[in-house]
């Protein structure tokens, strides 16, 4: 990819000049664009090797390093050299940057960190606050996945809808803009990007009821710039926005009142990338609101610009293309997964291209110019297709996997969780390979015939109860057993696996790449692991004492190379399906950190401080078999989310087979219907749910607690 022209001091000094004479907002903007030293400094990524500028490394998110004192030689001589406690257990999800020696990142609740990057001394840090009762609009943790760095100043966006500019040198917040309707169930949990000025940001909340969009803003005032709408609004009103043109051209697409519906979704809730030569700005868009199309757009209809990835100018929102990779989407199949820019030799001929393995368990690659189909291939089991239409682009649908159509339960490979979701990939020019962490995690779609939104939680229009494990030890050990994670290499020219690696979790993290020929992940478990990029070899391992799903990435200082690493145990797995995410040993735990490996460190992490267990809590049942059963399809409809499917927790919501309150009417009560534990994230959900229901789910917690209680004693009588 060519970079942006280098600009002489002089016409550098003539334009700052005329940025500050001019009054046209436009003008300013396309002045401050053409000068800026952190455009050119991303764009020429792969020539700044020092430096992690942006949230990929590049504008082409290759998350590929040209660093290589650190090779498959030596890595075997990597250790700590420093580490950072962070003040919280939930899911650790971001990238660090590293600017000049200061490294930037996030934490989990939108908290924001800088260091020395060599000696890991906090130089700041930031907390915007976020509201406790946040934690119910967000789907899958209150995570965070980073920092974007444009012109001296670091952008974060907050789990409650804020876009925030700071001073990065002392942590000062410049500007807040509220990006979101805070009265609608809208989160940020995507890192921004920052493109021509424009700090760009999406949010999420499809499974709750929302419109997607992506918003541009202006990194020195935090106004809005621009704002692209993905899925149609209410026919024949407009939004005043860029998307309008193009919206009012697909609205066919759709039917129904799907505004009022549901909102439509098509939430922008994490990956982006850009090609300054083309000038084209590419974003993945998510699912539909409610997954059920039947309750969206009940006529039917491909329904874009869901599950698309679309092309826009970055400096107006302009709607250049898009290609839709699941019509229709019903099964959370986004498009939201990492997209990678590259320029690869196909059947003879060098193209630009767009790669991309999103959920649905096929491995995309695009003409990054026009958006059309080059080529597609599965990289996982799939059986909600038959493959890709090459000249038509759309998938060949298996009809039994629409199942809102045939009202029969369908166990979908990939499932709802996908084939990969938004763990970020990578890619090795040298080796030609894009490293996946893929899984095979099937997921059961059953029709919910009751469904009615609810004020509080998800709505989908599923019923999640399909979820739960059956309470036979062996059966669920089986279950256990055929969830599972790897490390793929995949070529994307040949559309086949090269290698693969089994990790202990269908969880595995994101990836790294460099020259020193290695590949870099968190396996799920509790390992941070360098492999052979072009053969796969285990060649180190490092006990992080926590399971790892952020990506690394590696840097230098004074020509000594660095790799860092935000560690947590987290996100959507742990918390939906808990029982499927446990280790050999129970729950993964969550030890927050930051850590940094060079040649040589010497640094060791304290010894985990014993955990005292907490005892099930084994009351007495307190309902019938009926109020059990109306407790279950309760607990299924909302709390299975956090707490996990059967009651059993993956370590970051409370496990509440074991909390007293399950004992106490008036305790559970004053949680479960008052939210006095709401400023914890644990609102209240009287809205939801009768006083009947709410104790109905206390009775069958306590059932799923005495039913671990006899799995526990027949385990040990076995012993």
């Amino acid at each position: 990819m060519k970079s942006i022209p280098r600009f002489t001091l002089v016409l550098a000094v003539a334009l700052l000049a005329a940025c500050q004479r001019s009054r046209d907002p436009d003008a300013d903007a396309a002045v401050t664009a053409a000068a800026s030293n952190d455009a050119r400094r991303i764009a020429s990524a792969a020539s700044d090797a020092d430096n992690w500028l942006s949230h990929g490394r590049g504008y082409d998110e290759t998350r590929h390093s040209p660093l290589k004192q650190i090779d498959a030689g030596n890595v075997g001589k990597l250790g700590l050299a420093w580490s950072y406690d962070l003040d919280t257990r939930r899911g650790q999800e971001a990238t660090p940057l590293v600017v000049d020696g200061t490294l930037y990142t996030t934490s989990a609740w939108s908290k924001v960190f800088a260091f020395d990057a060599v000696s890991g001394r906090l130089l700041w840090s930031y907390d915007p606050q976020v509201p406790g009762e946040t934690a119910v609009k967000a789907c899958c943790d209150v995570v965070n996945r980073g920092v974007a760095y444009w012109g001296g100043k670091v952008f974060v966006g907050t789990l409650d809808g804020r876009l925030i500019g700071l001073d990065a040198r002392s942590g000062k917040m410049l500007w807040s803009t509220v990006t979101v309707d805070r009265s609608r169930n809208y989160t940020i949990t995507g890192a921004p990007r920052v493109v021509k000025g424009r700090v760009l940001i999406g949010n999420g909340g499809a499974e709750f009821g929302v419109r997607g969009y992506l918003s541009a803003y202006d990194a020195d005032t935090g106004k809005l710039v621009w704002r692209f709408y993905t899925v149609p609004g209410e026919p024949g009103v407009k939004d005043g926005a860029a998307s309008d043109e193009i919206l009012a051209k697909v609205s066919d697409t759709w039917s129904g009142e799907w505004w009022k519906n549901g909102g439509g979704g098509g939430t922008v809730w994490d990956s982006m990338a850009y090609d300054p030569e083309l000038d084209l700005l590419y974003i993945g868009v998510g699912n539909g609101s409610y997954w059920r199309r039947t309750l969206r757009s009940a006529g039917g209809g491909d329904n874009l610009f869901l599950a698309s990835i679309v092309a826009l100018r970055p400096e107006t929102g302009q709607y250049v293309w898009h290609y839709q990779e699941t019509p229709g989407d019903q099964w959370d199949y986004v498009a939201t997964s990492h997209m990678i820019l590259a320029d690869l030799k196909i059947e003879g001929q060098m193209r630009k291209v767009l790669m991309q393995a999103p959920k649905n368990g096929f491995f995309y690659v695009l003409d990054r110019v026009t958006g059309k189909l080059i080529s597609a291939a599965p990289y996982v089991p799939v059986n909600w297709a038959k493959g890709i239409d090459k000249a038509t682009g759309r998938p060949i649908f298996n009809p039994d996997a629409d199942y809102a159509k045939t009202g029969k339960p369908w166990l979908a490979m990939p499932g709802a969780l996908g084939a990969h979701d938004w763990m970020p990939m990578a890619y090795n020019p040298d080796t030609g390979y894009v490293y996946i962490p893929a899984y095979e995690l099937g997921f059961p779609y059953v029709v919910d015939p009751t469904f009615a939104p609810k004020p509080k939680g998800v709505n989908l229009g599923v019923d999640l109860g399909a979820l739960n494990l059956p309470d036979d030890p062996q059966v669920k050990a089986a279950v256990r057993k055929s969830v599972k994670g790897y490390l793929i290499a995949w070529d994307p020219k040949s559309q086949k696996e090269v290698w693969r690696v089994p990790q202990p979790s269908a969880w595995n993290g994101g990836l790294l790449s460099t020259s020193g020929n290695l590949v870099f992940e968190g396996d799920g478990g509790c390992m941070f692991n360098a492999y052979d990029a072009r053969t796969g070899e285990k060649l180190w391992s490092y006990d992080v004492q926590t399971g790892v799903i952020a990506p690394p990435i590696t840097w230098a200082k004074d020509g000594k190379q660095y790799v860092t690493l935000v560690a947590g145990w987290g996100g959507a797995f742990p918390l939906l399906v808990g029982g499927l995410s446990w280790g050999e040993k129970g729950p993964v735990p969550n030890r927050s950190r930051v850590l940094t490996f060079s040649l040589g460190g010497d640094k060791r992490l304290p010894a985990p401080a014993p955990e005292t267990p907490k005892p099930l809590q084994t009351p007495p049942q307190i309902g019938d078999a009926a109020t059990i059963a109306l407790g279950r399809k309760a607990y299924d409809r909302t709390c299975v989310v956090c707490h996990g499917s059967g009651a059993v927790s993956g370590g970051i919501a409370p496990d509440l087979r074991y909390s007293v309150a399950i004992a106490n009417k008036a305790y559970w009560d004053g949680i479960v219907s008052d939210g006095v534990l709401s400023a914890r994230g644990m609102v209240g959900f009287k809205e939801n749910f009768t006083p009947e229901e709410i104790e109905a789910i206390r009775a069958y917690v306590i059932s799923r607690a005495h039913i671990q209680a006899a799995e526990n004693a027949g385990a040990a009588s076995r012993k």
